[in-house]
């Protein structure tokens, strides 16, 4: 319990209540875009090595045999990418055609595909944002079993 509340206490000292707030009304909401996905990557490179947060979380500080320095490349990577495009492609990622990839790419230094498996990533992070919002079935069944959401 006490890697729990160390991983408590550097969330909070990394993310303020404000933009913690924020990002629960647009989640509620389904308004989850790719800043808002890049902001929660810079938040969890702030909180320190991913070796050392994912040890706080339970049942994952047992992770034998993953490679921690190239899941915080692919941080580093998918940041590049999201920071290459326009706001309106971070806002609205369907506007995204071919050549838009293309320049993409280029301005991150990564390939097409990179870009590709980015989106595919962000499309269904946001299906399962959507899923969790107030109206679905799982969070009524959540809400049920727990009295105090009411």
């Amino acid at each position: 319990m006490g890697d729990v509340l160390g991983l408590i206490a550097m969330a909070e000292e990394t993310v303020k209540r404000e933009q913690a707030e924020e990002l629960a009304r647009k989640l509620r909401r389904a308004e989850f875009t790719l800043e808002d996905y890049r902001d929660q990557m810079k938040q969890l490179r702030k909180m320190g090595p991913l070796d050392q947060v994912l040890s706080m979380i339970p049942g994952m500080g047992s992770l034998k045999g993953v490679d921690v320095d190239r899941g915080e490349q692919e941080l580093r990577r998918t940041i590049a990418i999201i920071d290459s495009m326009t706001p309106q492609e971070r806002h609205d990622p369907s506007v995204i055609n071919g050549s838009r990839r293309k320049r993409i790419a280029r301005g991150a230094g990564r390939s097409v595909e990179d870009v590709n498996r980015l989106l595919k990533q962000f499309a269904q992070a946001r299906k399962l944002v959507k899923g969790l919002g107030t109206g679905s079935k799982a969070m009524k069944r959540l809400a049920a079993r727990m009295p105090q959401l009411r």
